[in-house]
């Protein structure tokens, strides 16, 4: 079984051959070139609670629609406080009434966490990623998002973007889960970087390698991707290649 330096991966499940400094010099040029091609000026909400609350409504949302009911939603309830003493009732009828998907349980979760957050942790929202994953609607995903655009660490959130760039890129095994997609890009990319890969893996994903049809001829990352040169398929990341 080949390994990482660190020993903690494999390179088993890659469906082609590349050593692990190889892989590592690859990546940190496409991160590089991602950077550039997809920079934003701001990374941060600034705001762990706000952040918070926007990555429950997020969860399976367009983007354009979070932000309005997001933005909406502070305006009507304000603060914190105010939300943790709302009705869920009345919580998952404003977000029904705003065209939220899964409203019943984004409601709830919303004024639980909050009441969480005032009684556990004396209204700040904790910065360790294990204590936010206790609370209600927050995963792996949604912590390292507050984490990174809530708090600004190094944190790489995986959403279906970043997983599915990171397996045609050849950064992670094509079946591995989105949890362990995280590790080995947090083993191949430099850690101070972390906290731009997610934003700009889901820019790229939405203009360029987007999940049907991607364009490959248009991408600068081309002649560094092995599903551009058929060495990684579609099939192999859903599972149903043949191989």
């Amino acid at each position: 079984m080949a390994k990482t330096n660190s020993g903690s991966l494999s390179l088993d499940g890659f469906t082609f051959q590349e050593s692990w400094e190889e892989k590592k010099k690859r990546a940190e040029k496409i991160v590089e070139i991602l950077m550039k091609t997809h920079p934003r000026e701001k990374l941060l909400i600034g705001d762990p609670y706000r952040t918070l609350i926007h990555c429950i409504i997020s969860q399976r949302m367009r983007d354009e629609v979070t932000y309005k009911v997001w933005e909406k939603l502070f305006e009507k309830y304000g603060d914190i406080e105010t939300i943790a003493r709302t009705p869920i009732e009345e919580m998952q009828t404003f977000l029904k009434e705003n065209g939220v998907g899964l409203w019943k349980t984004k409601g709830e979760w919303i004024v639980k966490a909050s009441q969480i957050i005032l009684k556990e942790y004396g209204g700040k929202v904790p910065d360790d990623i294990h204590e936010l994953m206790k609370l209600p609607g927050i995963g792996r995903k949604c912590a390292n998002i507050v984490l990174a655009y809530g708090f600004g660490r190094q944190a790489i959130p995986v959403d279906t973007h970043v997983n599915r760039i990171s397996k045609r890129l050849g950064l992670a095994p094509p079946r591995v889960q989105p949890e362990r997609v995280e590790d080995y890009l947090r083993e191949l990319i430099p850690r101070e970087k972390w906290i731009y890969v997610n934003h700009a893996m889901v820019d790229h994903g939405k203009t360029i390698c987007r999940p049907i049809k991607p364009r490959c001829d248009e991408c600068p990352l081309r002649e560094l991707c092995p599903y551009s040169k058929g060495l990684v398929t579609d099939g192999d990341i859903k599972g149903s290649s043949k191989k």
